[in-house]
């Protein structure tokens, strides 16, 4: 019996097939000779064991579909899956993973995020999944392969994608007809002149807003300095995030604060959600909360572009990782677990349900889309799709030196410039203390 508890510490047939799209893997290209955790184990030898326990935050409020298929790999298994509550979000979640180590509470299967794995791997808390998958009979090929290379670190995955996810344009379309707009911006130039053109018709409080610290700005906010030729960092260099092409697109959404763009106290789509703003950039899996809660028509578009490139989307979310603190039993239970609720027939139910980007290569899309078009514009945007800037998906504490820089300069007004050059020094600091020796 599956328990939820609260942890403590267009048309026709539309097969998807993703595989081929001008993706790369994210993970930093190094080798090294250490055999990774889990390696060695004859899992020929082992029987899965008979519960399991799995953390997760709920992506994209998921947890009813969570349940369903628990119940369904139960059914089909006999293997009992115990889901707990593990945090509001992925950082919560991540920090609560660290501090089980040890204690004998720690889960079989969390839900780790593209900013949160890879520390996890740093400190030896990551199972290497490639034989404990092969030995659940899970065929790895079937996943998209950008998306399940995210988690290749030196030969080994870490884990499978999940709750995966581009950030969208949302806009509010009824504010749009009111205020004379025909189409959403495809630039962000023309997001100013579209967000004047909703202030003067006084459409909402606010014509866009930029999410808050906690909500992971630097995730998508690559989109608008890549857009202008800058960058967080370039692999290992950091220098990028000081340029002179980062400063100006950082310049330019502080300037927005001051005029036609706010900065939202909690959850972006809450205030989209609720008619406050009428613009923001916020993941496609919060797609099927924003389309339940809002009571007008809902439009997404892609990403805006810059003058140095298209808008170019970063893949994020989340995946699922097995502890390497689990015995061999727990393991292999688990890996039957992430194979079951990331099949083809799941990712489907799972994409449906919330809006995240189906983690297998051929499904069929089409009743989605025919229910909830927009879900369409998400999974073809992944065409412009770019791996993520290392400083904030690698640098253990990169992404929240990223945030809080970004939160001063969008609520206060501080110079950019000496922001962003404080902010390299501080990666830099991090890299150098975290990351240099085990990269050499």
């Amino acid at each position: 019996m599956m328990k939820l508890m609260n942890s403590r510490a267009t048309t026709g047939i539309a097969a998807l097939s993703i595989a081929t799209l001008a993706l790369t893997a994210c993970g930093p290209d190094t080798s090294g000779e250490e055999e990774a955790v889990g390696e060695g184990t004859d899992w020929s030898e082992v029987e899965p064991a008979e519960e399991i326990l799995f953390w997760s935050s709920h992506p994209g409020e998921s947890v009813e579909v969570e349940e369903a298929m628990i119940e369904a790999f139960e059914e089909e298994t006999g293997i009992t899956v115990t889901l707990e509550n593990a945090g509001a979000n992925y950082e919560e979640t991540s920090q609560q993973f660290q501090t089980s180590q040890g204690t004998g509470t720690t889960p079989d299967v969390v839900v780790l995020s593209d900013a949160t794995w890879f520390p996890n791997y740093l400190n030896d808390s990551l199972l290497a999944v490639d034989e404990v998958l092969e030995a659940a009979e899970v065929d790895t090929n079937g996943y998209v392969e950008a998306l399940y290379e995210d988690y290749n670190y030196e030969e080994a995955h870490y884990g499978v994608p999940y709750a995966r996810s581009t950030p969208l344009f949302y806009y509010n379309a009824d504010h749009y007809e009111e205020a004379g707009i025909d189409a959403p911006p495809e630039t962000w130039e023309e997001v100013g002149e579209i967000s004047a053109q909703l202030m003067e018709a006084d459409t909402a409080d606010s014509a866009f807003s930029f999410p808050p610290q906690e909500e992971y700005p630097a995730w998508w906010m690559q989109n608008l300095i890549w857009g202008n030729g800058g960058a967080w960092s370039d692999e290992w260099d950091f220098s990028p995030v000081a340029s002179e092409e980062t400063v100006e697109a950082i310049e330019f959404a502080q300037d927005a604060t001051d005029d036609w763009a706010s900065v939202s106290s909690g959850d972006p789509a809450d205030d989209f959600g609720s008619g406050a703003t009428s613009q923001i950039v916020q993941s496609t899996g919060s797609l099927g909360g924003i389309l339940e809660t809002a009571d007008f028509e809902v439009g997404v578009a892609f990403l805006p572009g810059g003058a140095a490139a298209e808008g170019e989307t970063p893949t994020g979310g989340a995946g699922l990782m097995i502890s390497a603190d689990s015995e061999p039993e727990e393991q292999l239970a688990a890996a039957m677990f992430i194979g079951f609720v990331t099949n083809a027939e799941n990712t489907v139910t799972f994409s449906e349900a919330t809006g995240y980007m189906p983690v297998q290569q051929e499904v069929d899309m089409s009743a989605a889309y025919e229910e909830t078009p927009q879900l369409e514009v998400a999974v073809d945007q992944l065409e412009r799709a770019r791996s993520q800037d290392n400083a904030r998906v690698f640098v253990p504490g990169g992404d929240l030196e990223l945030s809080q820089t970004l939160q001063e300069i969008l609520t206060t007004d501080v110079d950019v410039a000496e922001e962003m050059t404080a902010l390299q020094e501080s990666l830099e600091e991090l890299y150098e203390r975290d990351l240099a020796a085990e990269l050499e």
